[in-house]
């Protein structure tokens, strides 16, 4: 439960940053403290979601994987190709 919430209160707040960002050169709505309120907050739950997933140790689903990796626990089908319309295998 706690990761949901750090990663809806995370989206959220980029949310703000992204809504308020102006073109380079002009007054960003926001005042300098706030911006470094932000930055701060984000900090905070990236640390606390990396301690988290520390601590739950990697997920097969969160380890990163290369397209042309093997296949570990899969199995290996050969798969007969039949002959195409020239008549060859």
């Amino acid at each position: 439960m706690e990761a949901r919430i750090l990663a809806a209160v995370r989206h959220t707040l980029a949310g703000v940053v992204r809504d308020t960002a102006t073109p380079h050169g002009m007054a960003h709505p926001l005042s300098d403290a706030t911006i470094e309120d932000l930055r701060q907050c984000l900090s905070l739950i990236s640390a606390r979601e990396r301690e988290l997933g520390l601590a739950r140790g990697p997920q097969p689903a969160e380890r990163p994987a290369f397209a042309d990796a093997p296949v570990r626990d899969g199995q290996v089908i050969r798969v007969h190709r039949g002959k195409d319309r020239s008549g060859r295998d």
